[in-house]
């Protein structure tokens, strides 16, 4: 799913809804530990950064952070009610720390007002010297993930309850994973143990299901038809030079003849690039197992015309590819502000034809693309490109760029387990399905269903009402212990049926074209309070109050938080969050002791 291991910091700060890129420096312990207080409000990121710094190490018990920390700010988002909230990676003693992320809260004073923090305890590991060197990690890692390992460093591993000196490498090898890719392992620095052994990439189709299909006889063969060719092109015309913007047609394989924005790099020469949403581009892989975007084949027309609605033109996945992407982020933007995946007003990437027979489709972090498959020909006849697993894996990387939710732990076939890694696959199920409402194409009716393009028996892979009539993948409706124990598609039945009950309410009903039944746990009825709030409800908890560590329980307090600042705590949209875990077996009372 996600990396467990810290990622290069790019300060992206959200000012109402402008971005700014910023890089700024590592904050430690003030000398003297005193409170520092900021009595006068500030404005500027620098001044909120440095508050919610001291504020960490002033306010030590709560947020946990130390002697020997140092804190980066990943992100800082300016709230219109006043709150700032400063999201940091951590190090100890100049290591970094894997799941040491927290999240300061401040008022419009900069006054601290709490903490979201991921590891529940102080992080400084036992032992400070390692026994393994790092040549002797790698090979363990090697052993471990059966591929060609990296440099190995070294970094405190707070996951689990725990720390621990450890190091952390990358093994890359086509065997990691059926289709390529790289694996990051954590290797205990005094005992060799392996902690973790997690992919990069997020795949949509887990080894569990693609083994149930297998079991089945099932193919995934989406009906696809071709789409008359569009007879017109516009361009804009500039009184710059080349390169323009223009406006060119696709003919997809899902979504019917579609509008693109692309660049005309001269009289008779266009690239399927956006510029009017950051740069936005899709190439070809040429069937390569490319993770490098430079790499890819430009897609370039001399009529803007791309694509015939048939896999016999390579162009034809482009176009939904090109097409989901863009509609991925205008429901970002239009909806919270939000400026790119990262929120850094830089463009998506993607690469289709990736790979030889490739049978998925993912949000690859170390390409920080989107990468499609063509399908191996057998169980799985078309590319992935439908709008919802685009949308869906795209907010995968929404996710990774805020509270980086993680598997808790992958069994030796490659599923994940976990209600972080739960949590993470039912946020893009949401913002998935959000999307579709979003684009509102007719081709592609916008509905609760994650994967009615696909050509299933079952008529979808996952349904956020009732999850549990998936049966491919075993989805649940309800909240219980065992969940810890359930793979991360399956569990995150838990989290998409309280975000369907808190927009749409219990009961049946038909909404477009789909008839919905949604029951609780408890037998009692939940009013909705619309798709539009309850979706701003779970966005500000991702982004505010969600860390790495961020279980269902504690998903709940960030939706009642989310909710207490945008509608206020006696409001019905916040009576209504409580209600909606609550009908899905999630409530106060039921909490678990937490280990972190």
């Amino acid at each position: 799913m996600h990396r467990p291991h810290i990622r290069t910091v790019a300060l992206a700060v959200a000012v109402a809804t402008a971005v700014t890129g910023l890089a700024g420096p590592a904050l430690a312990a003030p000398s003297g530990g005193q409170d520092h207080t900021v009595s006068s409000a500030g404005t500027s990121t620098d001044s909120v950064v440095a508050a919610a710094g001291a504020a960490a190490f002033a306010h030590a018990s709560a947020t946990g952070v130390t002697q020997g920390d140092e804190l980066r700010a990943q992100d800082v988002l300016f709230d219109p009610e006043g709150a700032r909230h400063v999201r940091f990676l951590r190090t100890h003693r100049g290591l970094p720390v894997l799941g040491g992320d927290l999240v300061v809260h401040l008022d419009r004073q900069l006054r601290y007002t709490g903490v979201t923090r991921a590891a529940g305890h102080t992080v400084r590991p036992a032992a400070t010297r390692a026994a393994l060197t790092p040549r002797q990690a790698a090979a363990r890692a090697a052993s471990a993930a059966h591929g060609e390992a990296g440099t190995a460093r070294l970094v405190v591993d707070a996951r689990g309850g725990a720390s621990a000196l450890a190091y952390e490498v990358r093994v890359t090898a086509p065997a990691t994973t059926a289709s390529g890719g790289s694996r990051m392992v954590v290797v205990d620095a005094v005992t060799g143990e392996v902690r973790s052994d997690m992919p990069d990439r997020d795949e949509f189709l887990s080894p569990r299901l693609v083994e149930t299909l297998r079991r089945r006889g099932e193919t995934l063969d989406p009906a696809t038809g071709n789409v008359p060719r569009a007879a017109a092109l516009a361009a804009t015309r500039s009184a710059a030079g080349y390169p323009r913007t223009a406006t060119g047609t696709g003919s997809s394989l899902f979504v019917g003849k579609v509008s693109l924005t692309t660049t005309r790099t001269a009289s008779k020469s266009f690239l399927l690039k956006d510029p009017s949403r950051y740069g936005t581009e899709t190439r070809d892989a040429k069937n390569k197992p490319l993770e490098n975007f430079a790499r890819g084949t430009k897609f370039t027309s001399t009529t803007n015309k791309w694509g015939n609605g048939a896999v016999s033109s390579r162009a034809s996945a482009a176009v939904d590819a090109q097409y989901g992407i863009t509609r991925t982020l205008d429901f970002y933007k239009k909806s919270f502000g939000r400026k790119g995946i990262k929120n850094n007003g830089r463009g998506a990437q993607a690469m289709v034809h990736f790979g030889n027979k490739v049978a998925n489709a993912f949000w690859d972090p170390a390409c920080t693309c989107m990468l499609y498959g063509d399908g191996d020909g057998l169980m799985f006849k078309k590319p992935l490109v439908a709008l919802d697993v685009t949308g869906h894996e795209l907010t995968h990387g929404v996710v990774d760029a805020t509270a980086g939710l993680e598997p808790t732990f992958v069994d030796s076939a490659g599923n994940q387990y976990g209600e972080p890694g739960s949590l993470n696959e039912s946020l893009a199920d949401i913002f998935g399905s959000g999307v579709e409402f979003h684009a509102n194409n007719p081709k592609n009716p916008p509905n609760y269903l994650i994967g009615e393009k696909l050509g299933l028996a079952q008529k979808f892979l996952r349904r956020l009402d009732r999850p549990s009539l998936d049966r491919l993948e075993g989805a649940i409706d309800y909240w219980s212990p065992e969940v810890y124990f359930t793979e991360v598609h399956a569990g995150s039945g838990v989290s998409s049926h309280a975000y369907y009950l808190l927009a749409e309410g219990s009961g049946s009903k038909r909404i477009g074209a789909v008839t919905y039944n949604s029951p609780t746990y408890d037998g009692l009825p939940v009013k909705g309070i619309g798709r539009t709030k309850a979706t701003a409800v779970f966005y500000r908890a991702l982004t505010r109050y969600m860390v790495s560590t961020t279980d269902f329980h504690d998903a709940r307090v960030a939706t009642l938080k989310a909710a207490k600042d945008l509608y206020g705590a006696t409001g019905t949209e916040y009576k209504a969050v409580d209600r909606a875990w609550a009908a899905v077996n999630v409530t106060a009372a039921n909490t678990p002791a937490t280990v972190r």
